[in-house]
């Protein structure tokens, strides 16, 4: 009987063990994300977003830079055509969102245009966060006047408005995709070296990095091991939230005629080439402003989401 006993409470120990051992971190941080609606409702449109990217060669009906005009099969041959879909009574060959200017397929266009867009914000910010990340680490550990020699050139940096800085930089190098997410990156580089810098100075004041020097821990590990993985929490929701950011600007620039060149099937682009046509073809203008809309907001909600599970004030709310 003694030993039955003595097994029966072993046994309980046991299960009060493996009920109390405690979940994987990023198990719960997904089940936290799931349950915010704006972080699901973005994580949907960017899923949708990268598919179309990633798919693109399949959901595109046409050659996004061959022209309609003077094709066989084609009736009438000519440019600015309207959204013709046979569903609705349309007889004509399908072109879902009409043509452009220039005779091509604007639906082939804005599909395309979504690997443009999404390749000049996940790079822009993964260069950012890269560069801006070093910099602050690098500011927030030294402290002193190497701290307040970097902190005033980034405080130079962001004294100008981001996307005039951009073009500066882009005027300077020169017109195309490639330096205008260079530019994109450069801009973004003092709020990721700032965020970083702030967090780097409450974390290394902490008991456990007094301990770890006081054990003889060398610079490169306490920064890598324990002040950047507990630093690196805001950055990651700023650069949710700054893809957005760059593929606007991105835009932006390529409305100016600074960033993506044309034939490229780039959303800002394309806006620039339809402007003057608002009234007269205004589904040239429309499609690929909300094309850029949902991105933006896709990435917003995502950010914010993010935010509300990452953060432990928001979330005992």
């Amino acid at each position: 009987m003694e030993r039955t006993g003595t097994s029966l409470s072993t046994q309980r120990t046991e299960t009060v063990q493996i009920h109390e051992r405690p979940d994987n971190p990023w198990t719960t941080l997904l089940r936290a994300l799931f349950r915010n609606r704006s972080a699901v409702i973005g994580m949907v449109i960017i899923a949708v977003l990268l598919l179309t990217a990633i798919f693109a060669d399949v959901i595109a009906t046409h050659d996004p830079l061959q022209s309609m005009i003077g094709v066989p099969g084609e009736v009438p041959p000519f440019p600015r055509k309207a959204p013709c879909i046979p569903l609705f009574g349309c007889e004509e060959p399908l072109h879902i969102l009409g043509l452009d200017l220039n005779g091509r397929d604007l639906f082939s266009r804005i599909i395309y245009g979504a690997r443009v867009s999404l390749f000049v914000g996940l790079t822009s910010v993964a260069f950012a966060i890269t560069v801006g990340t070093t910099i602050g680490l690098v500011s927030g550990y030294a402290g002193g006047w190497v701290d307040n020699v970097i902190m005033r050139f980034m405080d130079v940096m962001l004294a100008f408005p981001g996307l005039l800085l951009a073009i500066t930089i882009v005027t300077i190098r020169g017109p195309g995709l490639e330096n205008a997410l260079f530019a994109i990156a450069i801009v973004s580089v003092p709020v990721y070296a700032r965020l970083t810098r702030a967090s780097v100075l409450s974390v290394k004041e902490l008991e456990y990095i007094t301990a770890e020097r006081a054990l003889g821990a060398n610079h490169p590990r306490i920064i890598f091991r324990h002040i950047l993985p507990n630093s690196f929490t805001p950055i990651i929701v700023q650069g949710a939230l700054g893809i957005g950011g760059a593929v606007l600007e991105a835009a932006a620039l390529a409305f100016l005629g600074l960033g993506a060149q044309p034939p490229t099937p780039e959303w800002g682009q394309i806006l620039s080439e339809s402007r003057n046509y608002v009234f007269t073809s205004p589904h040239m203008v429309f499609f690929p402003g909300i094309a850029i809309m949902f991105t933006v907001l896709g990435f917003n909600l995502f950010g914010d989401g993010l935010r509300d599970v990452l953060d432990p004030q928001l979330r005992g709310r």
